[in-house]
């Protein structure tokens, strides 16, 4: 009897894993299509002739997209439901590939990217929320973490395409985002074969499809028991509307999501993932092609602390490892910022500064923001939540893309990196003071907190 119950649930979590590598194929597009812009750039910026304030722009139109994306992925899945509105996004992603590989000017590529924008701001809301509305509880945080782990590998990817397409000379940023297009269609046929999201299915009435997806991805026991956790959860929340949000307990859940999810941007990553490029050759000598090499490097190590953070999410617990993250950020960065002022400047230090960087940040906010954001909502109000969430991401990281080649201008590098630092050591004390852990608890035990008599109900 223990044989077979343990054979059941082991190809249960299987099966869980399995679908969220199908809808974590949206964070890899994800990752891709955000960080192939950093080796298209020196050569789109010499073809076009480009000011500092143009490359920002051609930065951040996708940036662009992605809030409206984010902002409306609530609202079309909720009507609709997670999975098909990630078909659409999927759809989306493969023409706006296409299309950024084919522009006559600068029009069209923005018109383009921005498409590929909204395909991404809506995977970005989705495919975590998704993931963990499947998700037995014991293995949420490392199955929302796929996604995390996926967008990763999408943007190694991009380093390494880049790199390999460096060497064609003029047009050789066409292929860069051209290739886009082939992950594009697996992550549209994959997602023909995943079911609903059962918490989804139930808001709708649909509970005996929802039973079948739970019992798919726990047993039968385990299936009754979440299935009637969901629809307590429903019965809970009363018709929906933004003011919702606004309630006490939901409105401070959403406080601290909002916020935490801002800090992962104005932290300054992508600095690194959209303009490592520019940043290297521009301020630290090298050549484009020696420049997109490193950032191969760069993606290397984003990839592998990525699969530590999955690792020991769901045993450390969400804030011990962005407490020790956004240390080490900060650290990394007031370090980058004294190497950046130094005469000559030590390009192995910048580059292990820059390492050290990303790898801290990998192994913290990049996993442990989006794994937050996931699990801190009722069932009725994540999706707008998430969105709302989600917004705030793409608000706050266009704030910083749009930004940064300005600042460097203006400040120096070493003053840049430095208010970083000091927004690292704002992370650090927020997460500290007024972040819950969330480790090994289930959505609807979550969900009690933000409750009149919860724990933050108030």
């Amino acid at each position: 009897m223990t044989i077979a119950l343990n054979a059941r649930t082991s190809g249960a979590r299987g099966y869980a894993y399995l679908i969220s590598i199908v809808a974590a194929l949206s964070g890899l597009l994800f990752g891709f299509d955000t960080a192939v812009i950093n080796g298209a750039l020196p050569f789109l910026r010499d073809e076009f002739r480009l000011t500092d304030w143009e490359v920002e722009l051609v930065a951040g139109v996708l940036l662009w997209g992605c809030a409206v994306g984010s902002a409306m992925a609530g609202v079309i899945s909720d009507r609709f439901g997670r999975r098909k509105t990630l078909v659409y996004a999927a759809i989306v992603f493969a023409v706006a590939a296409i299309g950024s590989a084919i522009p006559r000017g600068l029009t069209d590529l923005a018109i383009a990217r921005f498409a590929g924008g909204l395909a991404v701001g809506v995977a970005s809301v989705l495919a975590p929320m998704y993931i963990a509305e499947v998700s037995p509880p014991d293995v949420r945080g490392r199955l929302v973490s796929i996604n995390q782990f996926a967008i990763v590998i999408g943007v190694l990817s991009a380093y390494i395409i880049n790199w390999k397409l460096a060497f064609m000379g003029p047009g050789n940023w066409r292929w860069m985002f051209g290739v886009a297009a082939v992950p594009s269609v697996m992550f549209f046929i994959g997602l023909l074969f995943i079911p609903e999201s059962p918490r989804w299915l139930v808001h709708r009435g649909f509970d005996t499809l929802a039973r079948t997806v739970l019992a798919r991805v726990s047993n039968p026991h385990e299936a009754d028991e979440e299935l009637n956790a969901i629809r307590i959860s429903l019965r809970e929340e009363s018709a929906f509307s933004y003011r919702e949000l606004l309630k006490p307990g939901i409105r401070r859940a959403v406080v601290l999501g909002c916020v935490l999810m801002i800090l992962t941007q104005i932290t300054g990553i992508n600095t690194i993932i959209y303009y490592g490029s520019l940043l290297l050759r521009d301020h630290a000598g090298q050549s484009a092609t020696s420049a997109i090499g490193a950032n191969v490097l760069i993606g290397t190590t984003n990839f592998f602390t990525t699969i530590l953070a999955m690792a020991t999410i769901d045993r450390l617990g969400r804030k011990p490892l962005l407490m020790i993250g956004s240390a080490g950020m900060c650290a990394a960065l007031v370090g980058l910022g004294i190497a950046f002022g130094m005469t000559p400047q030590p390009y192995p230090v910048i580059v292990g500064m820059i390492l050290c960087y990303v790898g801290c940040f990998s192994l913290s906010l990049g996993c442990g923001g989006w794994v937050y954001l996931s699990e801190l909502y009722p069932t009725a109000v994540r999706a707008r939540a998430m969105s709302l969430g989600t917004l705030c991401v793409w608000l706050s990281c266009l704030l910083v893309t749009m930004t940064f080649l300005t600042l460097m201008q203006a400040l120096g590098a070493t003053r840049v990196f430095w208010m970083y630092a000091s927004l690292c050591a704002v992370t650090f004390f927020f997460v500290w003071l007024a972040m819950p852990e969330t480790k090994g608890r289930t959505l609807e035990e979550i969900q009690q907190w933000w409750t009149p008599g919860g724990r933050y109900g108030k």
